[in-house]
């Protein structure tokens, strides 16, 4: 029987990296691994262009491809990133937010999309804890100081009640951050300002790995960032497809010892530097 031939994406994780080397193959397939130079594009490669057969895809995005109740993706229980995001939110240090209840009432940015995957949580979080309010709030979406096409693939859908701009054009959210033109930021790749230890701007959980630890061992919660989906008509043409896409993302899963940094890395909290996006 000849192999069945599969374009398949996903980031380079250490948990996939078997994959994409060789190391693992899925029986049955002859699989191309194609990859890109951030999550987005992987995202824009399914969803808009149809590129792929099998791919990573933030869990956001998927639920914003249904359409009359259906999508034309599948998922699988499979979750290339899972993270916590107490240390994706960031403050202007002269805002007056000294703990997460100031965040109320204020000018917050956001990378990307309002709500996108590493936005949600947090906001989360925020309101299931500290009584936040999104809804008293102004949100600006935009990018950060590398490139990143606008996310014009999926809807940009929000609460009715909750107002939700573009960032001036040319404009980069951790610059107005750093100039108090925003009150605090939300995104999982910390802006310039902070990686450069400006001193106008801070986390606003300093602490995050304490912080993140407490709220896993409260909740037993690990927020679930990515998932992956497989065309729809790909699962009618072929009924294993779904076993056979589960088993090869679990088979390479052991991560190498020599990982470490990065969204790429199993290691939770080496997840913080640019690069881990959405």
């Amino acid at each position: 029987m000849t192999d069945l031939k599969l374009d398949i994406a996903f980031w380079n994780y250490d948990r996939t990296r078997a994959l994409s080397d060789g190391k693992v193959r899925i029986p049955g397939v002859d699989a191309k691994y194609h990859s890109g130079s951030n999550v987005a594009e992987i995202f824009r490669g399914m969803v808009a262009e149809r590129r792929f057969d099998v791919a990573e895809l933030g869990l956001t995005y998927f639920l914003r491809t249904f359409k009359d109740g259906e999508s034309p993706f599948v998922a699988i229980p499979v979750f290339p990133v899972r993270s916590f995001r107490h240390s994706a939110i960031f403050v202007n240090a002269n805002s007056g937010i000294n703990k997460p209840e100031d965040l109320n009432g204020k000018t917050i940015g956001e990378l990307a999309l309002y709500s996108h995957d590493a936005g949600i949580v947090p906001k989360g979080v925020l309101m299931e804890e500290f009584g936040f309010k999104p809804e008293t709030c102004r949100w600006l979406i935009g990018g950060l100081d590398w490139p990143l096409k606008p996310i014009d693939f999926v809807p940009h859908t929000h609460p009715a009640n909750v107002k939700v701009d573009d960032a001036p054009s040319g404009k980069d959210l951790g610059a107005m951050l750093d100039a108090g033109e925003i009150d605090a930021l939300i995104s999982a790749d910390p802006p310039k300002c902070i990686l450069e230890h400006s001193p106008r701007v801070r986390r606003l959980f300093p602490d995050y790995k304490k912080v993140e630890r407490d709220y896993y061992k409260r909740t037993g919660i690990f927020p679930i960032m990515h998932t992956v989906v497989m065309r729809r008509e790909l699962l009618k043409d072929t009924r294993k497809s779904r076993r056979w896409s589960t088993r090869a993302f679990v088979m390479p899963r052991r991560p190498r010892k020599t990982d470490t940094g990065s969204a790429s890395s199993s290691t939770t909290w080496t997840r913080c530097s640019p690069g881990s996006a959405n």
